[in-house]
């Protein structure tokens, strides 16, 4: 019998596999990711707008600028740098070298924000290096599997989210399995250093996304094909609602400049392999305004995220061994 780790393993590899097989066109670039790592899953752009950031396996985060290809830039642990760390695969050895999932720039600050899967929240400086956790528990409890992060463009407030409280990354599956309705929003400001809980019993919570204005925060329930809305200004702050029934298994969210839309990364779900990846543009009503087919590109995986920076979509996977350029 193979074991519940074995399974796991092997279903990293196939996915891997799987997104490896795709058809290049003139508008799509591949940039496969170096020293064997794994799972470009989230993008941030800094302010000088010549590349990007991404979290891989193995717990680093790398910057990549067309003149340089991909460098590191910071790690999660000190072990990320590691013989150990080097070639794992999904969350293989995460709770030793880190796992970075949702990532985002202060604007201002220039600080990177990142929400380990499980090791928590951290922060980066601008110069890169060692991540210095912020967190790794809120109220006594401590988080079993944090994913998606955004950081509000008018305040600085972190927001992020855990998709389960009661499972951790390499159990994803039975999460899935089980529609465990465990996971979590969550507030952290920077000037208080106090973080709260915003939203609770929902349904592997993803990604998250403020809006340009700062009025709301968009959360993704993977597990019940929902998005919804959290009100941080107006008549309506402190409440939740709806937001769209209308995407399919939403990962990461991300809006596009103050445009007031927002790209949202999504599959259909068949918990052994994820089908039909594809980037769904939504606009603040969560009515669905465009949708653009990935299979042809990345095959049947789990795309989590599609993020638009200076004409192009930046998309990501959570075990692919490349990150997707697409130009619009």
């Amino acid at each position: 019998m193979m074991s519940f780790f074995s399974i796991i393993s092997l279903l990293v590899l196939l996915l891997s596999l799987s997104s490896a097989v795709i058809s290049d066109g003139e508008s799509f670039q591949k940039l496969p990711v170096p020293e064997n790592r794994s799972g470009p899953e989230a993008f941030a752009f800094d302010s000088t707008g010549k590349g990007f950031y991404t979290g891989v396996s193995g717990g680093k985060i790398l910057k990549y600028t067309p003149e340089t290809g991909y460098v590191d830039f910071a790690q999660i642990t000190e072990s990320s740098n590691s013989s150990w760390c080097d070639g794992v695969t999904g969350t293989v050895l995460a709770g030793r070298c880190g796992r970075p999932a949702g990532i985002a720039f202060n604007e201002k600050t220039g600080d990177l924000y990142v929400a380990d899967a499980p090791l928590g929240l951290h922060v980066v400086s601008p110069a890169g290096g060692l991540a210095v956790k912020i967190t790794d528990s809120v109220d006594g409890k401590p988080f079993k599997f944090l994913d998606g992060l955004d950081v509000d463009p008018t305040t600085g407030v972190v927001y992020f989210t855990s998709f389960s409280s009661r499972f951790t990354p390499i159990q994803v599956l039975i999460a899935l399995g089980l529609k465990d309705a465990t996971g979590k929003l969550f507030k952290y400001d920077p000037s208080t250093k106090v973080v709260t809980v915003l939203m609770e019993g929902l349904s592997g919570s993803a990604g998250c996304a403020v809006s340009s204005d700062g009025s709301f925060v968009l959360v993704s329930q993977f597990t019940k094909s929902n998005i919804k809305r959290y009100w941080i200004k107006g008549p309506k702050a402190g409440s939740s609602e709806d937001f769209t029934n209308s995407v399919s298994n939403p990962d990461n969210i991300k809006r596009i400049g103050s445009t007031g839309n927002f790209w949202v990364a999504s599959v259909v779900n068949k918990i052994v392999v994820p089908t039909n990846p594809s980037a769904v543009k939504v606009n603040s009503n969560g009515d669905v305004l465009q949708t653009i087919p990935l299979k042809d590109q990345f095959g049947d995986t789990l795309l989590s995220e599609v993020n638009e920076f200076d004409g192009s979509l930046y998309i990501g996977t959570l075990t692919g061994p490349f990150a997707g350029i697409l130009k619009l």
